[in-house]
């Protein structure tokens, strides 16, 4: 393919003459689809190995292609980038080496399992950024819906699927105070919220509420309800400087992680979350602190 044949990178001529047959070798007995995919998969493979030559390592393509050598080359090659041009160049190593060797499982792809950052909880000060930014948006609508995701998420631990159907009639306050979300869905159940986050809940299911109509409380002008409901009216809000962005999976990991800390009644927990198993908590368990020694032992003893 005369795409491989013409392409030149920006390196010193020497260091060129090290690595370019073999990186042609491999782009080419990888047979991209189109002349673009040839020079994508030359580019991030070029400069992967121009790195492993400058800190003496093997420039062999099929070792650079590991994922080990791949995530190397991210952490200390590429580091200069920002995480979507990393997290680009990782897919196209990652495109040639499937290609160029075949699947990492003879037996078809790997279970795809989320990573760790939708299940890192906000720490205390990443809730209040998150609050101060909702309450900082411009208009009325983007103002108390943040604020109706935050007390759900972070003060009830729903996640957008269950935030996006109920109606302001779903949230009950009751005499002492309590304020209680009657959850819609195959996971149906009631959830009290907690107290730090209860008014700001009643807020803004007043703020929703009209008398005699059966609204709904995030977004009730509108009517049309999607799987993507959150997230276009999360890409609308206005992004705070040094404020991280609101996903409703880490708000519901937080209410997790808050709960697990608090030493919560586990069937009362997984009853409150909706959980019929221990997968969800498996995935919070690395961001839940570990007691102190002396206080671990104590407990242990008085079992």
């Amino acid at each position: 393919m005369d795409a491989i044949e013409q392409y030149r990178p920006k390196l010193p001529g020497p260091v060129w003459e090290r690595i370019g047959a073999d990186c042609r070798r491999a782009v080419t007995k990888a047979k991209p689809a189109t002349p673009k995919e040839a020079r994508d998969w030359l580019g991030a493979l070029v400069y992967a190995a121009a790195h492993a030559d400058a800190c003496g390592q093997s420039t062999r393509v099929e070792q650079l292609l590991t994922p080990e050598s791949i995530e190397w080359y991210l952490a200390t090659g590429y580091l200069h980038a920002d995480e979507s041009s990393r997290s680009n160049r990782r897919c196209r190593l990652n495109k040639l080496r499937r290609a160029l060797l075949g699947p990492d499982l003879t037996t078809g792809a790997p279970a795809a399992y989320t990573g760790s950052d939708p299940s890192r909880p906000y720490t205390k000060s990443e809730q209040a950024l998150l609050y101060a930014s909702a309450r900082a948006q411009p208009t009325d609508e983007l103002r108390y819906g943040s604020l109706a995701l935050l007390a759900l998420g972070l003060g009830c631990g729903l996640d957008s699927p269950e935030i996006i159907p109920l109606r302001t009639h779903d949230i009950r306050e009751a005499p002492n105070g309590a304020v209680a979300v009657s959850v819609r869905g195959r996971r149906k159940r009631i959830v009290l919220c907690r107290n730090a986050w209860a008014p700001v809940l009643t807020e803004a299911t007043a703020r929703a509420s009209l008398p005699g109509q059966a609204r709904y409380l995030f977004r009730p002008a509108s009517h049309a309800r999607g799987t993507n409901t959150v997230t276009n009216f999360l890409a609308r809000t206005k992004q705070t400087p040094g404020t991280p962005a609101l996903v409703m999976g880490r708000a519901r990991a937080t209410w997790l992680v808050d709960a697990v800390e608090a030493r919560m009644h586990l069937p009362t927990l997984m009853a409150a979350a909706g959980l019929t198993t221990l997968r969800s908590i498996d995935r919070i368990l690395p961001h839940v602190r570990n007691l102190p020694p002396d206080q671990a032992a104590a407990m242990l003893r008085e079992l």
